[in-house]
């Protein structure tokens, strides 16, 4: 919206500054973040008047997690509301890609909030699962996919790009939106499984987000691109402005999500983030790249797999307890301690996500 301001620097010079993307972006991030702590109070004390015994704490967790019961959940919807806003706001609205990434994270967000709406009104930690779930997500995904090959240029159409190697594509075809798809629908049930300590998932998406930001705004410029000698995909750049607005809105969201947490992100905040980076990892071509930026998610989900195919095959578990965060929890390590080391562990592979820009 606000860019729209660039065709009148003609006569304000000053307003020429609404054309660079850097400067949208810091707009996005203090613009997200002001809103969540603007009405965050005001949305936590109405989820917890609706709600009344909030989230529902599953009886096989943690007995340190019976302590949070009464806690309200569906914190996401003050991060989608902050992150549409920003977005609407600071993005060229002319770029599909904006609208592409913001569709996913509406559409996850919705799904998830049905999710949460079904916890809270049955009381049980299950909601809306199944097939009937993952059919949808997979839909949203489909589409965005599709969309987002028909923008790309024939050179990348289909492609998939590898990292450490300077022009490697693998061209995949039509099945590159099954590829796209699961990229998309596992970024966002991976973020998911992640999200059941105060503050566990929130500072990890903000620091994918923050890496993804500076991968689109360089994946975006033809100039860096081409000093990089990574693929330029024209108008990506425009993405580091959501990925400023998810920065605002996480910072945001930690101040009434740190321990002990005010409120939960619930399936409506981190199945609609983890929607949004792997929509735009795909519109970027660095698919391969999330899953080294969002290891810690990756390691998560394979928690969760690992543990459920050794208890159907041999009837024994590997871990204690999974996700691998309730591992450590059973192991002894306090919330806050397995809370932080795996921040690190999130800094860490972001750096190394980074590298693979330099390194070809």
């Amino acid at each position: 919206m606000l860019y729209e301001l660039v065709s009148f620097s003609d006569q304000i010079g000053i307003l020429n500054v609404f054309r660079y993307i850097t400067f949208r972006t810091g707009g996005a991030i203090f613009t997200a973040l002001l809103f969540v702590l603007l009405f965050g109070p005001g949305i936590i004390d109405l989820l917890r008047l609706k709600q009344g015994k909030g989230q529902p704490i599953r009886e096989d967790g943690p007995k340190s997690h019976f302590s949070k019961k009464g806690t309200p959940t569906m914190g996401g919807l003050m991060i989608l509301a902050s992150v549409t806003v920003a977005t609407l706001l600071w993005s060229d609205l002319a770029n599909v890609y904006v609208w592409v990434v913001l569709l996913v994270t509406l559409a996850y967000g919705g799904i998830g909030f049905y999710d949460d709406y079904l916890k809270v009104t049955k009381q049980q930690p299950s909601g809306f699962g199944g097939w009937a779930r993952l059919g949808l997500e997979i839909a949203v995904a489909a589409l965005a996919v599709y969309i987002i090959m028909d923008l790309s240029t024939e050179e990348l159409s289909g492609k998939l790009a590898l990292p450490f190697f300077k022009t490697a594509l693998v061209d995949l075809g039509a099945f590159f939106i099954i590829v796209g798809m699961i990229v998309i629908v596992g970024a966002g049930n991976a973020v998911n499984l992640t999200d059941g300590l105060d503050g566990l998932a929130i500072v990890p998406v903000m620091i994918a987000a923050a890496t993804f930001g500076l991968i689109a705004y360089l994946i975006g410029n033809v100039k860096f691109a081409s000093y990089l000698q990574i693929h330029h995909v024209a108008g990506t750049g425009e993405l580091a402005v959501i990925c400023g607005a998810l920065i605002g809105a996480g910072l945001g969201f930690l101040w009434f999500n740190a321990p002990p947490a005010m409120i939960f992100m619930g399936d409506t905040g981190s199945l609609a983030l983890g929607g949004a980076l792997g929509t735009i990892a795909v519109a970027t071509k660095h698919e391969v790249v999330l899953a080294i930026v969002g290891g810690l998610f990756v390691l998560e989900t394979l928690s969760v797999i690992i543990q459920v195919t050794s208890y159907k095959l041999t009837g024994k578990r590997v871990f204690r307890m999974a996700p691998l965060h309730h591992h450590y929890e059973q192991k002894g390590w306090h919330e806050s301690t397995v809370v932080v080391r795996f921040w690190i562990i999130a800094v860490i592979l972001a750096l190394i996500g980074l590298a693979t820009l330099k390194l070809r």
